[in-house]
């Protein structure tokens, strides 16, 4: 479904190349290469947008394969880029999907969340234009049950004309309310709302794979067979507010044009992160039997998807010509070159992403905004405790973190998760029980200690994430 509306500017019309890799530098440790074919891929959808005539619907994304082992920041690059930009992001699970004909689910069903979460998106930024609107038509509401107006014709002795105005006999009193009602004087009083009753009767359709389309319209068609009835509910005023406030603001957004919004984002600025893409990768060219049929299936599924088509969805049709697809895998046993040779042709740029060492161990805890140090340091001084690390005590998580990849199995950052969590155990525990409000100071002496064990011991199976 082509949209004819005035295009949008979005985050990617004042962020360059370079200025879009330093903000994923906040939140992601090195790997450049990655950052900067993004950047590029990022950066160019906007430059189609600037481009005019039949030249635009030509030009198409430069499909991305990252290849690396796990915890090393693919999905996380992908995230942060899609949340950069505003864009609609769906992360899927290559192995969750099977070939047409078999259980598990439809490919289509990635363009399909897609668009649900183009859908929120738009949703949300239309709810929060009429906000202001749609907070003093739920104040009147309110008003209205407590103190209903009184209201007769102007005039006198009812000799009035049939046009003039109404008044209210009890403003005053409204007015007065009004005023409680807004500096929250009135929060906790109960009052009783008709609010629309979603409880609808649950139907299982039991089938084969493509029920995805058989289904794609059975909510509405539940919904206009049962109409959704209202109820009375007693609740207090503060939570009343909230739950009036959300219908009229459903009242005041055009469903019509946040669905042509939706669409046309997930059309021209969806990103979709296709994860363990080498698991259905047909290794040694093998042309086989067994698990290998399905996973041949599944390329080709994926195929059309990737090249362009036309998916059918309860909002319209959506053209996956300008989708973004990002795959990534850790391709330790199949290669990119197992993947069949069209769908190979259709992620032109790859990517290949380096293994953590020391030092990126040590930045990862240390550098980024959301840094897993940060985070503990924060959950801790919710019970009024303060964590310190020393800079030796950062340096030896970080060295211990990747001895034990280097010698059991590379997890990459997540086994800063496994190390963090064994260190501080015990304090995490003891608190509040056995520890007061204080300091806690955690030196190396503290790290080499309490991770000697696990840097020891071959078998890792009860710390492995």
């Amino acid at each position: 479904m082509k949209s004819t509306q005035q295009e949008p500017e979005y985050k990617t019309s004042v962020l360059t190349p370079r200025e879009i890799v330093a903000e994923l530098d906040k939140y992601i440790i090195g790997q450049h290469n990655a950052k900067k074919a993004v950047a590029i891929a990022l950066r160019n959808r906007w430059r189609r947008q600037k481009v005019g005539g039949a030249m635009r619907d030509e030009i198409v994304p430069n499909n991305i394969i990252m290849i690396g082992p796990t915890g090393v920041g693919k999905t996380e690059i992908a995230r942060r880029l899609a949340k950069l930009t505003g864009a609609p992001f769906v992360k899927v699970e290559a192995t969750k999907f099977t070939e047409v004909g078999y259980v598990g689910r439809d490919v289509e069903t990635m363009i399909r969340d897609l668009v649900e979460i183009a859908l929120q998106m738009v949703k949300t930024e239309k709810r929060n234009d009429v906000l202001s609107a749609a907070k003093l038509m739920a104040e009147n509401r309110i008003v209205d049950i407590l103190v209903p107006p009184v209201l007769r014709r102007a005039g006198s002795f009812g000799f009035v004309d049939s046009n003039d105005e109404q008044v209210e006999e009890n403003a005053e009193t409204r007015n007065k309310l009004r005023e409680q009602l807004r500096k929250g004087e009135l929060d906790e009083r109960m009052i009783e709302l008709d609010v629309e009753d979603n409880a609808m009767p649950s139907v299982n359709v039991m089938g084969p794979i493509g029920m995805d389309d058989i289904g794609i319209n059975i909510q509405e068609m539940m919904g206009n067979i049962f109409p959704k009835k209202q109820k009375k509910r007693k609740m207090p005023i503060a939570e009343a507010r909230l739950v009036l406030e959300q219908e009229e603001a459903e009242k005041l957004i055009d469903q019509e044009a946040v669905t042509r919004e939706a669409l046309w984002r997930a059309e021209n600025l969806g990103i979709v992160f296709i994860d363990e893409i080498d698991k259905i990768a047909v290794s040694g060219g093998s042309g086989g039997t067994g698990p290998d049929v399905s996973r041949s299936g599944v390329q080709r599924d994926l195929l059309p998807i990737v090249e362009g088509s036309t998916v059918n969805t309860k909002y319209g049709t959506v053209r996956t010509d300008h989708v973004l697809f990002i795959a990534s895998g850790a391709f330790h046993v199949a290669k990119p070159a197992d993947l069949i040779p069209e769908l190979q042709r259709r992620f032109p740029i790859r990517v290949e992403l380096d293994n953590l060492n020391e030092h990126d161990f040590y930045n990862i805890l240390t550098v980024p905004e959301n840094a897993l140090i940060k985070q503990y340091q924060a959950l801790m001084q919710s019970e009024g405790v303060s964590l310190v690390f020393t800079d030796e005590a950062i340096h030896e998580i970080a060295r211990t973190a990747a001895f034990v990849n280097q010698e059991v199995v590379n997890i990459g950052a997540r086994r800063l998760h496994t190390i963090m969590s064994t260190l501080l155990e015990e304090i995490l525990f003891n608190t509040p029980d056995n520890m007061v409000a204080g300091t806690i100071d955690i030196g190396p002496d503290t790290v080499h200690e309490r991770l000697s064990a696990i840097a020891k011991n071959q078998d890792l199976s009860k710390y492995i994430l």
